[in-house]
Formats: structure tokens, C-alpha cells, sequence
């Protein structure tokens, strides 16, 4: 059984940065593609990045690209997010999420196991 535990959140100005880790136990995570999602109040859960296996194949959401990087270390079982120039509109409650397959994807529902979330505010 794969487990995700984020951490980083937090309260941010408009402009900061915040860095979110994703601990994955139970399973090497190098097998997993790697996806971060979000969800604000009274929206729709919506991607934000991913990267597959190995890390050869990255993408991003427009709203953040150039802003945010997603990143691996295997050795250590852990997705980080850096998030930079953080804007009010990225606020929500950040989750990781893990492909067994490990291939890229954007879809949600291509990702069989959830963390729980961490809450990002940014304040105007």
C-alpha cells in the first residue's frame, strides 16, 4: 500500500515562495509517475504538474508555468513542488498523487493514490 504525506504549506504574501514535499512510504516511489494536483473552495480538483518516473518528462499547467518546478529524488522517496511568485489565485489545498504505472499523466483519474493535502494560502 502506497502512503503520501504533503508538507509545506502554509500562509504566504502575494510574490513569496513556498516549497511543498510529498513523502511517499510503502512502495519505491521511482516505479510511480508523480502528479500534484489542487483544489480551491467551490472549484474543481485541477492539475498543476507532473513528472513521470525518471524524471525525463515534465509538464505543467499555463497558469503556473514558470513559476513552479516539480522535482523527484528517489533515493529519499520524495516530490517537492517549488512555487514561486505566488499569486492569491493559487490558493488551495495542494495534493500529491502517485501513477503506478509511471508514465505521465495529467488526468486525475489516471492516479491510484492520494495524500491527504496541504493547505496553500496567499495572501493579496
Amino acid at each position: 500500500q502506497v502512503q503520501l504525506v504533503e508538507s509545506g504549506g502554509g500562509l504566504v504574501q502575494a510574490g513569496g515562495s513556498l516549497k511543498l514535499s510529498c513523502a511517499v512510504s510503502g512502495r519505491t516511489v521511482s516505479n510511480y509517475a508523480m502528479g500534484w494536483f489542487r483544489q480551491a473552495p467551490d472549484k474543481e480538483r485541477e492539475f498543476v504538474a507532473a513528472i513521470n518516473w525518471s524524471g525525463g518528462r515534465i509538464g505543467y499547467a499555463d497558469s503556473v508555468k514558470g513559476r513552479f518546478t516539480i522535482s523527484r529524488d528517489n533515493a529519499k522517496n520524495t516530490v517537492y513542488l517549488q512555487m514561486n511568485n505566488l499569486k492569491p489565485e493559487d490558493t488551495a489545498v495542494y495534493c500529491c498523487a502517485a501513477r503506478r504505472a509511471g508514465l505521465y499523466s495529467e488526468r486525475p483519474d489516471d492516479y491510484g493514490y492520494w495524500g491527504q493535502g496541504t493547505q496553500v494560502t496567499v495572501s493579496s
